[in-house]
Order: C-alpha cells, then structure tokens, then sequence
C-alpha cells in the first residue's frame, strides 16, 4: 500500500535548509520506496524553487508570508488539521524547532548552536541567547515525541543525545553536495610555480563569532611575518559581533588592505570559478552539524587546511591538516605545512576528493525517503 508523506519546510529560511529540500526532492523515484504522494508546506519563494511533479503537491498558506508569530501560531494551530485533511501518513520537520502536534512525527536536525559546548554560552545574556535557549527547549521536546530522528552527522547525534537523551530510532544521513561542485572543469590540484607568485587562500562563511575569521587573517599575518607571500579572500559577508572583531583585526593588521579582501554573499552557482582561483582552503568553524562548506571544497580538490572542532575530523578524515580554530598560531602552523610539502599537499587533495564523492544528493534522498517509510511501517504495525 502505498502511503502520503506531509513535509513541514516552513522555517527553510537559510540557504542549506533549501539546498537540503531542493536536494532530496529533485533526486527521488517516490514509488521506489512505496510513497504515493509528497505534500509540502512552505512559503511561495521556496515552492517556487522546488520542482514540479504529479506527485508533489505545493501549500502555500497565508500565514507562512507573515510575521514570525503568525507563522508558529499556524504550525501550533492549523498544521496538524492540514496534514489531516490531506490524508497523510506521516509527518517529517525539515527543521526540529517545531510546534505542530502531528504525530507520527520523523525529525531532521540541522542546528548544532544550542547543543556545541560552549557555543550557546559565548553569547553572552540577551537576545541571541534567549533564541537559543528556547530553541534547545523546543527540539529536544522534539526529538523525545518523534518516532524517528535523522542527524546529520554522527558528532551531532553523540552530542544532542547527551542534552536530549537517548533516542530509539536514529538514522545518520549527510547531506548532499551540488553536482556543480564536483564535475566542475575548474576542479584541479594547483600551486604557484614561480617563486615570487602569491599563495592564495578563501574561507567561505559568514562571520559570526564561532567562524573564527579574525584568527585566520591573524595567522595570515603571521606568515607573511615569516617572509610566505599569501593573501586571504574571505567569502560570506556577516554582522554583529563576529563580524565586528573581523573588522577590528583587518584595521589594525591590514588597514591598507594588502592581503585580505571580504566579499559578500556570493550566489551557489559562482562558487566554483572562485574557489578554483584558490591555492588552500580553509574552514575554521567551531559549531557545525554538516560542514556543507567543507565538502564543496573538498570535492574542488584543493589541499585544505581545517577546524579541529566539531564534526570535521569525521567529515575530512585524512583529507586535510588540523588546527584550533581559537589559535592563530595553530592555524598558521597549519598553513605552513601545506605550503612546505608538495607531497603531503598533494596527497591530502587526493584524498578529500575521494570522501568527497560519497556526499551525493541522490544517496542523501534514497536514505532520508526510505528512513521514513520504514518509520511509518513501523507505527502502523
């Protein structure tokens, strides 16, 4: 018998929350796994983006164009009787912070900031640690009522279950990585020939104060202090306090603009030609669920010099040299032993692109589908 999924995707507001979606809706065969029909509710901006199939059927409410309180208050109150009245089997959150009471109920967690030790507390008392607190109340009332949970990284199921507890049904699936990135023409392992030639390295990211910028420019300095000649592209714009302490540190190290260069939010599809200008790449977060980033540059096949934090080490694994992300001195050394060894650069390259290749949407598609028509199966016993 065939059975109906109903997705509630109307807090996909980031960039990797639709990637995710866009991702796992357009490498599907819902039939293969028994699903006769796919209902999703999400803004009009995000359906749009979606594909249109005879099986998957778009809700636009009005409220999802709203204010955020009329947004919760429609996922609180009306969700449950839409799902209903669509004759759906299962329900599955794109996003754990939910409040529908719509029950079989299969979660995907995505956040990681309310869970990373120390992360939440850097945040200080105000505003952005209340958001955060409340959001930790929420997913694990969340993750404790679901029959299913999907993580995507097995770091942030170790690390959510020491907050939440342990949960009975668990699946650990990875995002999927853009075709674009890993069949790019521009994907090659290169390196400055001449000696007097600028080494150049990107760190695609917002600032935020768990990004770690200010320490990746300090350390380029550093180097160029050791006589390296390297500059530093940084991608992703940001605001508030991290971004704050970026400025600060490019004021007083690079005031004149010499070697370090911030871009804003660059568009998904030009990131290729710009990371093939690179020579390294680096990723210095501290807080992540499913390092998306890292991976795109993983599958460009640039040696990468990366956070030792997090769920990196299981991401990178051998691809990569390590460093503390709070220790410029660290970072510097990093980047200095990529620089100094040909061979190693190389072989970490080749090996990066290898693990990069297993981050595919259609795999990331099979197993999330399959995961929740086997939950459903097992509440209908």
């Amino acid at each position: 018998m065939l059975i109906s999924i109903a997705i509630d995707a109307s807090r996909n507001r980031s960039g990797g929350a639709r990637a995710h979606l866009i991702g796992i809706l357009s490498n599907i065969d819902p039939e293969e796994y028994g699903i006769d029909k796919i209902h999703i509710w999400s803004f009009k901006t995000l359906l749009d983006q979606l594909p249109d199939y005879p099986w998957l059927i778009k809700h636009n409410p009005k409220s999802l164009e709203r204010s955020l309180t009329e947004q919760i208050l429609w996922q609180a109150f009306s969700l449950a009787a839409d799902i209903k009245a669509a004759k759906c089997d299962i329900l599955f959150s794109t996003d754990a912070s939910t409040f529908c009471s719509f029950s079989p109920l299969v979660v995907l967690s995505q956040d990681m900031l309310s869970y990373e030790p120390g992360v939440m507390q850097s945040y200080g008392y105000g505003i952005n640690r209340l958001r955060l607190e409340i959001i930790l109340v929420l997913q694990n009332l969340a993750f404790k009522r679901a029959a299913g949970v999907i993580f995507l990284t097995k770091h942030s199921g170790k690390v959510i279950q020491k907050s939440c507890g342990p949960i009975a049904n668990v699946a650990y699936i990875p995002h999927g990585v853009d075709d674009l990135f890993a069949n790019s023409s521009l994907s090659l392992v290169k390196w400055p020939e001449a000696i007097d030639e600028t080494i150049k390295c990107i760190y695609i990211s917002n600032a935020d104060r768990y990004k770690h910028q200010w320490n990746v420019v300090k350390a380029v300095f550093i180097l160029r202090g050791r006589g390296y000649k390297i500059n530093l592209t940084l991608v992703g714009g940001g605001s508030g306090y991290g971004q704050n302490l970026l400025n600060s540190t490019i004021a007083r190290l690079d005031n004149s603009g010499s070697f370090v260069q911030q871009l804003e939010f660059i568009p998904h599809g030009l990131l290729p030609e710009l990371i093939s200008r690179a020579n390294i790449f680096i990723f210095a977060s501290s807080c992540e669920n499913m390092p998306v980033t890292l991976v795109e540059g993983m599958s460009m096949g640039l040696p990468i010099a990366c956070s030792d934090r997090g769920p990196m080490p299981e991401i990178l694994v051998n691809g990569g040299v390590y460093f503390d992300p709070e220790d410029e001195n660290s970072i510097a050394i990093s980047l200095e032993k990529i620089i100094s060894t040909p061979q190693l650069r190389l072989q970490m390259s080749t090996n990066a692109k290898t693990l990069a290749n297993q981050y595919s949407w259609t795999r990331c598609a099979g197993e999330t589908f399959k995961f929740i028509t086997d939950v459903q199966k097992m509440v209908a016993k």
